[in-house]
């Protein structure tokens, strides 16, 4: 008899039966499950794990079969565009999409450019500096919040709100269990109380920003309804800053680690946006996303019956050697690199072009800044663990201008 799945699935839920696994090195693991189990159904989480590219892409891509309506719990984010399917999905999305069209986001440049050099200015005179806390967490978090068109000098809370809403519970133990859905709980409650206030204000006097944006759209009557809102603010809080904290920590990391690369970098600056699309294919922000079956079907010749739930591991995708040339090589000038960092489909990031954008600039302000850049003594690997998302919570390094 299948365990019932909550919809919260962590690498500490997977390690009994497949082993050990490093929360900042799953790849070993995905190679093994690729080779020996590329479609395994897990009793343990009572979900249908799926490894291999192909398998991964048409889970995505195929809407009818596999449904993204994943949680029957009430967290606001289960009421956004990541949990619908069309046609609601398509309504909605067509209106959030017009705060990030190409337009808007050249318009957004000068202003994102202005902010990551003012973050690295704060570094001047320092030997050094923790690429988290100095650069990683503020960018994203600053960009978002102007773009929400909220006080940025709540980042700290901001980024303490969005880690407990992409966080798993440690376990399914009951206790575990309670801890977390307590500690979202509370979560939820202050963020709905924030973004209320917020909200009231924009009413009242409605700006360009995204708020703004969503607030006109219900007026128009396309039904994005008040309780719509604040979950929508809620994801888009989340979505604009994890991604993009995460993506700066894993590309300093996978430069560093790989020596020359940074060298390289300087010397042709032009290279940055390509390593950046490797970095997503080779360090994926987002490890893992789940769907639901919504009708019966085979997969890598697997039976699936309705309404099982399916974890599709973009991370093993993105290294899958059936795909990638190479693939557990770090080429800062792989071309072509179709990876599905950000999804693939109708629930592809919308946020994508921002967090490359961010991405680019930071990277090419800080190469240009610092002649080198290297790991501190007092380094040690802090993976964030017991969350969806893949990345560093502290990346203390040497810089030399």
């Amino acid at each position: 008899m299948k365990k019932e799945n909550k919809g919260f699935i962590s690498l500490n839920e997977i390690k009994g039966k497949s082993g050990e696994i490093e929360a900042y090195n799953p790849f070993p693991w995905y190679e093994k499950m690729r080779k020996e189990s590329p479609i395994y159904y897990d009793q343990n989480i009572g979900a249908c794990n799926v490894f291999l590219y192909k398998d991964v892409k048409r889970v995505l891509s195929d809407k009818e079969t596999f449904s993204s309506r994943t949680q029957k719990s009430q967290s606001s984010l289960s009421k956004t565009l990541i949990n619908q399917d069309p046609p609601k999905h398509t309504q909605v999305r067509s209106i959030i999409n017009r705060s990030f069209t190409p337009r808007v986001m050249k318009a957004w440049e000068p202003r994102i450019q202005a902010i990551a050099d003012e973050l690295l200015q704060r570094m001047d005179g320092k030997e050094k500096i923790d690429i988290y806390k100095d650069l990683a967490h503020p960018l994203p978090i600053i960009v978002i919040s102007e773009l929400l068109g909220v006080p940025s000098e709540h980042i700290d809370q901001f980024k303490a709100w969005s880690d407990i809403l992409v966080s798993s519970p440690k376990s399914s133990d009951k206790e575990d269990m309670k801890e977390f859905l307590t500690t979202r709980a509370k979560t939820e409650k202050e963020l709905a109380e924030f973004f209320q206030g917020i909200i009231a204000e924009k009413r009242e006097k409605l700006g360009d920003d995204l708020i703004s944006i969503l607030i006109q759209a219900e007026e128009e009557g396309l039904k994005i309804s008040e309780e719509e809102l604040i979950p929508f603010c809620n994801l888009l809080l989340v979505a604009g800053n994890e991604t993009t904290t995460n993506l700066l920590t894993n590309t300093f990391f996978t430069i560093m680690e790989h020596e020359g690369v940074y060298d390289e970098l300087k010397n042709d600056l032009s290279l940055i946006p390509s390593m950046i699309e490797e970095t997503l294919r080779y360090r994926s922000p987002v490890q893992v996303l789940r769907r639901k079956v919504a009708q019966e079907t085979t997969l890598g010749g697997q039976h699936l019956q309705k309404d099982d739930t399916v974890v599709v591991w973009l991370g093993s995708a993105n290294r899958d050697e059936n795909k990638f040339e190479n693939a557990s090589i770090f080429d800062i000038r792989r071309k072509p690199n179709p990876h599905v960092a950000f999804g693939h489909g109708i629930h592809f990031c919308l946020g994508a072009p921002l967090a490359r954008m961010e991405a680019t600039i930071a990277m090419t302000a800080f190469i240009k800044k610092y002649s080198s850049v290297s790991f501190s003594e007092e380094f040690t690997l802090d993976p964030i663990e017991n969350s969806a998302v893949y990345g560093l919570r502290s990346f203390p390094v040497n810089v030399t201008n």
